[in-house]
């Protein structure tokens, strides 16, 4: 029988009430072996549960459990899948972990494929590695949303551009979860000349047939960096391929928002800025469902700066003592900034913001979003610069929980190289705000 080793227990729980401990491990729930974590969170879900619990004395222990339905058992485990993850078996012509340079630490190099952390995190996952039995598990447990990269309808085309022969039947696989009421988002990753134009006016109109369940599609430009040597050709996007993909999906909206009272499908903000278009407002991405994806960020981000700046007026902060701090973004949003921080200066006196624009020399002058930063181009970029009294920068810099960015430069490194403290910022409009007023 497989045994999970229970790594914590929650403080006030129930699994402290029965006294079970780290380094027990978890047999049974109901008599039923769980294989991941989908298998304990249904499990658990029920009002009267028997766990069966194997002592680090090797001594079984069994404990029925009566509970309130949401109640957590206050069991905590080391690996949040309860199981390994499982990998992608595509070779994407786009895929971006194969433009990373050789020598980077070696779980960057990890392609994930899991449905599980679809569910859990929120990742995207292309249904290639889905079993009809984990389908109907997925289904059987409502595990919802499921978040799926489709980049295309057509099945010759997805086969090509997923380099899997098990690829064309992508469309089949979301009405199965639809039909089954499971929430999915999507997302295109749109390669100039490949699957633009009629292609992606199919895909759309595919998908957005499976609506409501179907909740979003992100339209997002492929990203290509400057390590590409012996991968298929691509072309990145420019100012005309940006604005041809904006008024298509523009239309697609308009006719989704008369239909279904939604926009459905949104466009990432590096295809505006690409464009050299304005944003759309903060509403028009609704409930901002791809906003990790890089869908509708800056806007929210605006709104939530000027939502912040109103309420400075209840905290009585309006000016601050002759401070200078600086912020470093990434080549697309820097006029963004630019403005945003002219606009704060504005209105808290006596603070100076300096923003600086950092080109992305490691990964290559096509990328230009913040989060892909590295901490070399940082130290390129703002050695010898007036820095003032911190450094702000976004935790989308750094790795999940860590201060680490992606070339493993620490925010430590970053403070002795640069003779600045360096303070790690949530990237949202209220924390960035506090993080300039406070003293």
């Amino acid at each position: 029988m497989r045994k999970i080793e229970i790594s914590s227990i929650q403080e006030n729980s129930i699994a402290q009430e029965l006294g079970i401990e780290a380094g027990d491990f978890v047999l049974s729930i109901n008599g039923q072996e769980i294989r991941d974590v989908f298998d304990y969170r249904f499990y658990c879900a029920d009002s009267e549960i028997l766990l069966e619990i194997e002592k680090k004395n090797g001594e079984r222990w069994q404990f029925d459990i009566e509970k309130d339905e949401a109640e957590d058992l206050g069991l905590e485990f080391d690996n949040s899948l309860l199981d390994d993850e499982k990998s992608c078996r595509n070779k994407c012509i786009f895929c971006f972990i194969d433009q990373l340079p050789k020598g980077m630490r070696e779980s960057l190099y990890f392609k994930d494929d899991d449905a599980r952390l679809s569910f859990l995190f929120g990742n995207y996952i292309t249904m290639t590695n889905l079993s009809e039995d984990e389908i109907n598990r997925i289904i059987r447990y409502h595990m919802s949303p499921v978040n799926i990269s489709v980049h295309t309808t057509n099945p010759e085309l997805r086969i090509k551009m997923l380099n899997n022969r098990f690829a064309g039947d992508v469309l089949e696989k979301i009405r199965k979860f639809t039909s089954a009421g499971i929430t999915v988002n999507t997302q295109i990753v749109v390669c100039p000349g490949i699957n633009d134009g009629e292609e992606l006016d199919r895909t759309i109109k595919d998908l957005s047939g499976l609506c409501p369940q179907l909740h979003s599609i992100s339209v997002v430009p492929v990203g290509l960096t400057k390590y590409r040597e012996g991968l298929p050709k691509l072309k990145p996007f420019d100012r005309e391929t940006a604005n041809r993909v904006i008024d298509q999906v523009e239309n697609w909206q308009n006719r989704l928002l008369q239909k279904y009272n939604s926009r459905v499908v949104y466009i990432a903000d590096e295809i505006y800025i690409k464009a050299g278009r304005p944003l759309p407002p903060i509403e028009a991405y609704e409930d901002l469902p791809q906003i990790e994806n890089g869908v509708g960020m800056v806007s929210s981000f605006v709104y939530e700066v000027e939502e912040a700046l109103k309420d400075l007026d209840k905290t009585g902060i309006h000016s601050v003592e002759n401070k200078t701090i600086s912020v470093a973004t990434g080549v697309s949003v820097y006029e963004y900034f630019r403005k945003m921080t002219s606009m704060i200066e504005n209105v808290v006196k006596g603070l100076k913001i300096n923003v600086y624009k950092v080109e992305n020399t490691f990964f290559g002058s096509n990328v230009t979003v913040t989060g892909l930063l590295t901490g070399c181009d940082l130290i390129r970029e703002l050695t010898g610069k007036d820095l003032g009294k911190e450094l702000l920068l976004g935790k989308n810099m750094f790795r999940s929980d860590t201060e680490i960015m992606l070339d493993d430069v620490s925010a430590d490194e970053l403070e002795k190289k640069l003779g600045v403290k360096v303070q790690i910022v949530d990237t949202n409009g209220q924390a960035f705000i506090d993080a300039l007023v406070q003293k």
